[in-house]
């Protein structure tokens, strides 16, 4: 693998942007500033971005700790992550809610689904509404990088038509689906007041 080596900078020099050096008694003081302010802000929010990993680590690892003692209680020895689950204080004032959230996928009979349901817009071209014409264009709509908006062609199997063909084209729907990747996250809440409201404790820097 190639790597690029950093040369170090000679002592009393400062390497600007374009990689040239410069006398450190030679740039200005508020450039010497702006470069100590940015170095020690960077330094902690390294310091608070590798304390959060950790505290993440720690939070999965220990939900899946208490699953496993939970288990154990009634003789089962739990496999693994599996799925979501939520753990509140003995007050209910907490949660602690951990959640597995799957990316879907399309194969190929996607594309049968969707040539079913363009016959079927074409037998229906006379007496179909433009709005479920509208909505099944918006569904097979791709983004930048070529893909579909899965929830989108699943609200699909949700309208009620009874045609031959559109109940194929579900079936094809139903049968393309593949599961693409998975992701584990967890949110914490804390109960607003006395009532059965629940708001987020957020860890997002920018919502704090």
């Amino acid at each position: 693998m190639n790597t690029t080596e950093i040369k170090p900078i000679p002592e009393g020099y400062m390497q600007d942007a374009k990689g040239a050096l410069w006398p450190k008694d030679t740039v200005r003081e508020i450039d010497l500033l702006r470069d100590d302010l940015v170095r020690e802000i960077v330094s902690r929010a390294k310091a608070q971005s590798e304390a959060l990993a950790q505290f993440k680590a720690g939070v999965f690892g220990d939900i899946e700790s208490f699953i496993q003692l939970s288990g154990e209680k009634y003789g089962v020895k739990m496999g693994g992550i599996k799925g979501n689950v939520s753990l509140l204080s003995f007050d209910g004032r907490y949660k602690v809610q951990r959640a597995v959230a799957e990316s879907l996928a399309f194969d190929e009979r996607l594309q049968v689904a969707k040539e079913l349901i363009d016959q079927c817009i074409h037998e229906w071209s006379q007496g179909s509404r433009s709005e479920i014409r509208a909505l099944i264009n918006d569904a097979f709509q791709v983004d930048k990088e070529g893909r579909v908006n899965s929830a989108r062609i699943l609200s699909l199997r949700r309208l009620d038509i009874a045609d031959e063909k559109w109940n194929k084209a579900m079936q094809a729907i139903g049968e393309s689906i593949q599961v693409a990747g998975s992701k584990t996250y967890f949110r914490v809440y804390e109960r607003v007041g006395d009532t059965d409201q629940y708001r987020p404790i957020s860890l997002d820097i920018a919502a704090v």
